[in-house]
């Protein structure tokens, strides 16, 4: 069994369509179909449900994927040193990665890289997904981590690597506070403290508040987060933020609510399709791939 068919194995298991899954691998559908089928028939047994749109994975598949996985990050290790053990090769990367970068342990994965890998340097670049992909398009950085709510354009291969999805940031005082969801429509008539315009999660949040039949009445807006829930701490009105940043900067007398309906974004590893990979590129995308989803 090949590990080439394997990665490509945990690859359309993961985004649960061919097509998709075809253009991240740099590699046909009919060739993709293929090496599934291959595997299969090594195993014994189908590891997917296929319908005309998805591939959903069956009980089988769901065996296989952790050791599927395991040998992934086994063929990462033993490549790690052996690049290690070869002094003359010797290249730098530079990642874009949107500012919540802890908050989705974006920086345990540059850390972890930049250890494991003596001969690679890595350079990061913090940036909004609008501009991180405006650098992709111009070549100023070889990856950048972005926020999507839809998947509309197709000129970067991604690979996901997480999700999240839209809260209420409300101070405890707040009626609301105690809800175990609300509907925006029941914020109407509060102050709004969003991101700056220009961010993906400031038309977000106020493209979901006219889908719930109002206008925000936005109050202020800001580049950080940490400052947005200080200013719903002191009641100056209330937040729409992502859960897993909202929860990492929270701290006291602050509630977080889900809102219905559920508004979920993708934040993926992206690079321009035209790009071509060198060895550390490769190996980046190899690890990003070897880590569990979170």
């Amino acid at each position: 069994m090949e590990i080439d068919y394997i990665r490509e194995f945990v690859t359309l298991a993961d985004v649960g369509n061919y097509m998709e899954a075809a253009d991240i691998l740099f590699i046909s559908q009919s060739t993709l179909s293929r090496h599934i089928k291959s595997i299969e028939e090594d195993l014994g047994a189908p590891l997917f449900d296929r319908t005309t749109r998805k591939v959903v994975i069956n009980d089988f598949g769901k065996i296989f994927l952790p050791y599927a996985k395991q040998i992934m990050n086994l063929q990462y290790d033993y490549t790690t040193a052996l690049f290690n053990h070869q002094n003359n090769i010797s290249e730098t990367i530079t990642i874009g990665a949107i500012p919540v970068m802890a908050q989705y342990h974006i920086t345990d994965v540059l850390a972890d890289f930049q250890r494991e890998n003596r001969n690679f340097k890595v350079h990061i670049i913090e940036a909004d997904s609008s501009e991180l992909k405006e650098m992709l398009r111009n070549e100023q950085c070889d990856f950048a981590f972005i926020r999507e709510h839809d998947d509309s354009d197709n000129e970067f291969v991604k690979i996901p690597f997480t999700t999240d999805h839209m809260v209420a940031v409300l101070p405890s005082s707040h009626p609301l506070s105690s809800a175990s969801s609300i509907s925006l429509e029941q914020l109407k008539d509060e102050n709004f403290l969003f991101l700056n315009k220009g961010t993906l999660m400031h038309t977000l949040c106020v493209n979901a508040c006219k889908s719930a039949g109002f206008r925000p009445n936005i109050a202020f807006t800001g580049y950080r987060a940490e400052n947005i829930i200080s200013l719903v701490r002191k009641e100056m009105g209330v937040a729409l933020l992502t859960k897993k940043p909202a929860v990492y900067l929270a701290g006291p007398d602050i509630s977080i609510v889900d809102v219905t309906p559920c508004f979920t974004t993708t934040i993926s590893l992206a690079y321009s399709k035209k790009k071509e990979l060198g060895n550390a590129a490769k190996h980046f995308i190899n690890s990003v791939k070897a880590r569990p989803k979170l």
